[in-house]
């Protein structure tokens, strides 16, 4: 058990089903960052992310110093549920590789609020990379059979443990209870056995959810529906004025260059309505060490008295790249 603080209430939870949030109708922020006590010492980290629809790196990200497996009894758990909705079509589903998510926008019926559906999903490891596009849902199926692929069995045969051609439904069964195919073939959204993956990259291409999610998922997003999956490692967003970014690692081995710095500022000078100066050695800072957080741009520090302004080191730099 968990005892909740910080931004979260009570009578929110019961209007809103866990990864359900109303479409802001200013900006692009969803959702809130809480801390939770652990009174259970038999609780793992993973099983506190699973509870609070955030994935392992996600949980792990917002709390680097709290064990994994123990926590124990009194620490306090950072959740990190608050999201900037990424730069896409708010229509179908939308799923952000860089940040292991899945974003559902159901269409509003008469009278219901706009709203959108996030879960925590896992994805293609290196290697088998989930692959990027708009596609489309095609076929829901329910205690699936896995026919596992050439390529695993032929790799299992040469260790000397030759797979299965199909695992019937059942606890062994990786899709799970639940599955959505793509108009990708051999790709789908489903369920796993191993919940403790979901928010890694740890599947052979397939977007892998919490057996409770793909349940969610499989019954209310209809045969037909757009998936657009795209690869947003960098995203701005907007709340009450507040200029915010959630940086995440990008997915190759590459770091976020000055490319991507100058991107970012473009994309905040677009949507600077207030005209904000911001500090972008601060927005630097995060590119070269994400943390998946969202985080609000502070301004730029004042100079120091009777010194006159002079470029820093991020603009000389900005200035060298157009050489």
């Amino acid at each position: 058990m968990l005892a909740l603080t910080g931004a979260v209430q009570a009578d929110e939870e019961r209007e809103w089903p866990r990864g359900h949030y109303p479409l802001p109708e200013e900006g692009n922020v969803i959702g809130e960052v809480y801390t939770v006590t652990v009174d259970d010492h038999e609780d793992t980290l993973i099983d506190i992310a699973r509870r609070h629809n955030v994935g392992y790196e996600e949980i792990v990200r917002a709390n680097p110093d709290v064990s994994i497996w123990i926590p124990g009894e009194g620490t306090e758990v950072t959740i990190p549920g608050k999201f900037i909705l990424p730069d896409a079509e708010r229509t179908g589903v939308v799923i952000n590789v860089a940040e292991l998510r899945l974003y559902y926008f159901p269409e509003a019926r008469n009278g219901e609020t706009p709203r959108v559906e996030s879960y925590p999903i896992g994805i293609g490891r290196e290697g088998y990379d989930t692959p990027l596009g708009i596609t489309k849902t095609t076929m829901r199926l329910q205690d699936p059979a896995w026919y596992p692929p050439r390529s695993m069995r032929e790799e299992a045969a040469a260790r000397g443990e030759p797979a299965p051609a199909v695992v019937p439904p059942g606890p062994d069964n990786p899709l799970g209870r639940h599955a959505v195919l793509l108009d990708i073939p051999g790709y789908l959204i489903h369920g796993t056995n191993d919940p403790d993956g979901i928010g890694m990259r740890a599947s052979r291409g397939c977007i892998r959810m919490f057996p409770e999610d793909i349940e969610s998922v499989f019954h209310t997003v209809p045969v037909g529906t757009q998936v657009n999956i795209i690869d947003q490692p960098i995203k701005v967003g907007w709340q009450e004025g507040q200029a915010l970014v959630q940086v995440f690692e990008p997915l190759e081995s590459q770091e976020h260059g000055m490319s991507a710095l100058i991107d970012t500022i473009s994309r905040l000078n677009a949507g600077n309505a207030n005209g904000a100066a911001f500090d972008f050695e601060q927005l630097r800072g995060l590119l070269e060490a994400p943390t998946g957080q969202v985080v609000a741009l502070q301004a730029p520090p004042e100079p120091e008295p009777d010194e006159a302004p002079a470029l820093n080191g991020l603009f000389e730099e900005l200035a060298l790249s157009d050489d």
